[in-house]
């Protein structure tokens, strides 16, 4: 699809978006491995108050915590042992925080530091406290900045990338669309470097194997990945139905006008809807920890209104589970009617079956949210 093409059908995924996931590479954040730019910072921050002006909800996953932390310890290139790239980063994670939060600041941002793992996102549990954390930070008009947890996770040093963690913040907040800045324009037929035939690619459909083929070169020489990071990195955001977009972060107000639906970069579109990906990845779970039992009620309220489910509709609990397990629906007469995350495990949930919400935590001691399971995390079937 040509540029003037793709204006028309316009990058529709940024300008229509409610909720946007926003990831800088070192280059842009940094001073070419001299530590936090904090005027480059400043820049997102005025573009992201905009965004935030339109109505939209932005989560920034940012590298940088290394490069900064090179800088503070005065190292003039990035260390190849793990113990050392760890300390960088502890000691770049102080900067980090700092810089953004008084950049965003001066725009009436406020921003919330997120540490996590690849092992935080796969862990059911931990999945939902990840989510449940975001979600609320994004209603009280938050900007989470999110980078992963280099200081103490060996593996995701050695083999982890932003572009992937973007992919997946992506899909644990269920956002619409993932952009990822970086210092190309987006993904070519080939190496621009090495084949001057090679042409930039407007609009993709995101897991196309060709595509990898296309990707290729290595990053720079503080950052990690390349373009292959970032297919796979769409290839992952679309399995949520999340569309990408791979654009060159030195754009003005690149953010701003992808909002605007003019076509920069590369637009790798998702085949299925957001919200069809997310119920199909539940109703996939074919191996169920337990089961709850609705009474009548609680089962139309699923069926026909497309509600969440309250711990006071639940009748009985079948088997043992925990937190953020995927347990079955069950009516009256032992039919399966939904499946879900649920919020709370086995004991607890039969301490506050037959309850309403606002007993949760007179009885619990603590709330972890007021639905059995949020209606986002729940599917028919």
């Amino acid at each position: 699809m040509s540029a003037a093409a793709l204006q028309d059908d316009g990058l529709r995924a940024v300008r229509d978006a409610r909720r946007v996931v926003v990831k800088v590479g070192s280059s842009l954040v940094t001073n070419e491995g001299r530590g936090l730019d904090a005027e480059a910072i400043s820049l997102w921050g005025r573009q992201i108050a905009a965004l935030r002006a339109g109505g939209k909800q932005v989560v920034m996953v940012s590298s940088g915590a290394i490069a900064e932390g090179m800088k503070r310890l005065g190292w003039p290139k990035r260390p190849h042992e793990i113990h050392e790239q760890q300390a960088a980063a502890a000691v770049g994670q102080m900067g980090l925080a700092q810089v953004y939060e008084s950049c965003f600041r001066a725009h009436g941002l406020q921003t919330a530091q997120v540490l996590l793992t690849h092992e935080d996102l796969s862990d059911r549990r931990r999945y939902l406290n990840a989510r449940s954390t975001l979600l609320t930070l994004l209603e009280l008009g938050v900007v989470p900045v999110i980078n992963e947890n280099d200081t103490v996770v060996t593996d995701e040093i050695k083999f982890g990338d932003n572009d992937t963690l973007g992919a997946l913040v992506a899909n644990l907040i269920d956002a619409d669309v993932l952009v990822i800045l970086t210092d190309q324009p987006g993904l070519y037929t080939a190496d621009p470097r090495k084949d001057p035939d090679a042409r930039l690619l407007h609009d993709v459909m995101a897991g196309d194997a060709a595509l990898e083929q296309m990707a290729g070169g290595v990053g720079s020489s503080i950052g990690k990945g390349g373009m292959i990071t970032k297919v796979l990195a769409a290839k992952r955001a679309a399995t949520g139905g999340a569309h990408t977009i791979v654009a060159w972060g030195r754009e003005p107000d690149v953010l701003i006008r992808l909002a605007a639906g003019e076509a920069h970069g590369t637009q790798f579109r998702a085949v299925t809807p957001r919200l069809a990906a997310r119920k199909q990845w539940l109703a996939d779970h074919l191996q169920l920890r337990g089961r709850v039992r609705l009474d009548a009620g609680a089962a139309t309220a699923l069926r026909e209104g497309g509600r969440s489910l309250l711990p006071i509709g639940v009748v009985e609990v079948l088997g043992e589970f925990e937190r953020g397990e995927v347990v079955g629906c069950i009516d009256l007469e032992d039919r399966e009617i939904a499946r879900g995350l649920i919020n709370y495990a086995s004991a607890e949930t039969r301490l506050i079956m037959r309850k309403p919400s606002s007993q949760i935590e007179s009885i619990l001691g603590f709330v972890q949210e007021p639905e059995l399971i949020h209606r986002d995390n729940l599917v028919l079937r």
